[in-house]
């Protein structure tokens, strides 16, 4: 088997099924297999997805796992040489998969491969990025202070804006919304940490990638849209618990320091984390 395909689902049943129609084309002539592991979306995921797709398989968890923990099922399910792991919200342009797939046959020490993620108007994301450091929390995408001081050197030094996203380039590590993983390296580094819900895992992992010697190139000849950005509406606030629940097991695990810095830095992180639970009850509700 040349390639898994692996879905992690959690209430986006339409998305996902366009995401199935968008990658069936550019699987053709690919030994592959698809799996979606849907969550408890409680939308009938399962249903749609056996009507229009008999061919792909779905894991229906009682329970949302989180996206590491299901994102693993698929990885134990399956036994491509390659794996693609993936948001629902992603569309690849044709030939996004081949050519990233190509690129780690001709790189054998490359363990991931990430593509050109594409806003819905053509805008390309920031989706290699440099390993957080103690200011990331400050200065990362949608934070006020990259807002207001978009030139200032930690969020440059954290997005890499200063680099053209249309040329290839080795980088610390890769959104997960869409990566193609050399199986090799899971085998030898694991799978996800599934102590990160949602949110983080995907830089640890390749975080541990590059501590075991392998390399995370950014491919933009492949290119996915990306369905979704940062949101005027309003979350769920166990989304912003933990996303800054997964920074600060990401800062334990890989930066640690004393206990009373350790406490500072992570009071820090959750002082922010319950303004941003304050903000999000002005925003509008989602349609």
């Amino acid at each position: 088997m040349d390639l898994s395909v692996i879905i992690v689902n959690y209430k986006a049943r339409d998305l996902l099924l366009e995401c199935l129609g968008a990658l069936a084309p550019d699987l053709a002539g690919i030994e592959s297999e698809i799996v979606v592991v849907d969550n408890d979306s409680r939308d009938g995921t399962p249903t749609a997805v056996a009507a229009r797709f008999p061919g792909v398989r779905v894991i229906a968890n009682p329970e949302n796992l989180g996206y590491g923990r299901a994102a693993n099922q698929g990885i134990r399910a399956t036994r491509g040489e390659f794996v693609v792991v993936m948001n629902p919200d992603c569309e690849p342009r044709p030939g996004a998969v081949r050519t990233l797939l190509d690129y780690l046959r001709a790189h054998p020490r490359v363990a991931i491969a990430g593509p050109a993620l594409l806003r819905q108007d053509g805008g390309i994301e920031h989706s290699a990025r440099g390993f957080p450091d103690h200011f990331t929390f400050l200065f990362n995408r949608y934070s006020l202070l990259t807002r207001l001081f978009p030139n200032n050197r930690f969020s440059r030094r954290y997005l890499l804006s200063d680099w053209d996203h249309r040329s290839e380039r080795e980088v610390d590590w890769l959104s997960g919304a869409f990566l193609l993983v050399r199986r090799a390296a899971i085998d030898q580094v694991g799978g996800f940490d599934e102590a990160f819900f949602m949110f983080n895992e995907d830089v640890d992992w390749c975080r541990r990638m590059k501590l075991a010697g392998w390399a995370n190139v950014y491919v933009p000849d492949a290119q996915v849209v990306h369905h979704v950005g940062a949101s005027r509406s309003r979350v769920a606030p166990r989304v912003i618990v933990e996303r800054h629940r997964g920074m600060i097991h990401y800062f334990h695990k890989h930066h640690p320091t004393n206990p009373v810095l350790r406490t500072l830095a992570d009071a820090a992180i959750m002082a922010r984390a319950g303004a941003m639970l304050v903000g999000n009850v002005f925003k509008p509700a989602p349609r």
